[in-house]
């Protein structure tokens, strides 16, 4: 466990969570949180596990996951600093539907199940914000599961990679570094280790070039094309 900084008080009270929500309410949802420290492939919780906390990434990636019966895995999301993670298990018969896993060493805030449903009985303006984040989860599920179905293996990586430098601020140099582990991005997009390294192969005669997790791309417009 963890003292609470300056840092991670910030981080909470800017979530789509918690910045909606009147100053006298944030401060009763924070104190039902605790900070904590994990380290890389640490599991946090498992499928089937009751569901006692919900969670808030405040530095490091989550990944969540499931296992087949033969023990193959496959990545439903990752989560990074200010999202939110496993409170639909909340409404889910107190089980958690999911694994989750440090990818690489994280500092999380966790919320009390049972004071959080406290809360939400009494104060309606934090049951409309935790709807929000439900129905944003929502809306991510969906788009992925359209992504999965209309597009190929190179037009998801070209389309993660153009967000990744519209977002990065990378100004004209054109490059920027990967968030994570190329392993925990073919998780992300839905892809085999090796579709996507087949599909980082296909992109540079579009451009991109990439050496361990740093990108570059020197024509954007080819990429678009994809």
């Amino acid at each position: 466990m963890l003292k609470m900084n300056h840092r991670d008080r910030e981080i909470l009270l800017s979530t789509p969570l918690m910045s909606g929500l009147n100053p006298a309410l944030g401060r009763r949802v924070m104190e039902s949180a605790a900070v904590f420290g994990a380290e890389a492939k640490d599991v946090l919780f498992r499928e089937g596990a009751e569901a006692e906390n919900f969670y808030v990434v405040l530095s490091g990636y989550v990944r969540l996951f499931r296992l087949s019966r033969e023990g193959r895995e496959a990545d439903i999301g990752v989560y990074g600093p200010g999202e939110t993670f496993g409170e639909c298990a909340m409404f889910l018969g107190c089980k958690y539907s999911f694994n989750a896993q440090a990818a690489e060493p994280v500092t999380l805030a966790r919320f009390d199940v049972a004071k959080i449903r406290q809360i939400m009985t009494e104060e309606p303006e934090f049951s409309m914000a935790l709807m929000g984040v439900l129905a944003h989860h929502l809306h991510d599920a969906r788009e992925n599961v359209a992504n999965d179905r209309l597009h190929t293996a190179p037009q998801r990586v070209a389309n993660y990679l153009l967000e990744m430098l519209q977002h990065s601020g990378a100004g004209n140099s054109n490059s920027f570094r990967l968030p994570f582990q190329k392993s925990l991005l073919a998780g992300k997009l839905g892809l085999a280790p090796e579709a996507l390294s087949r599909a980082f192969s296909m992109l540079k005669t579009s451009g991109v070039s990439i050496r361990g997790r740093m990108v570059q791309i020197t024509d954007a417009e080819a990429l678009r094309r994809i």
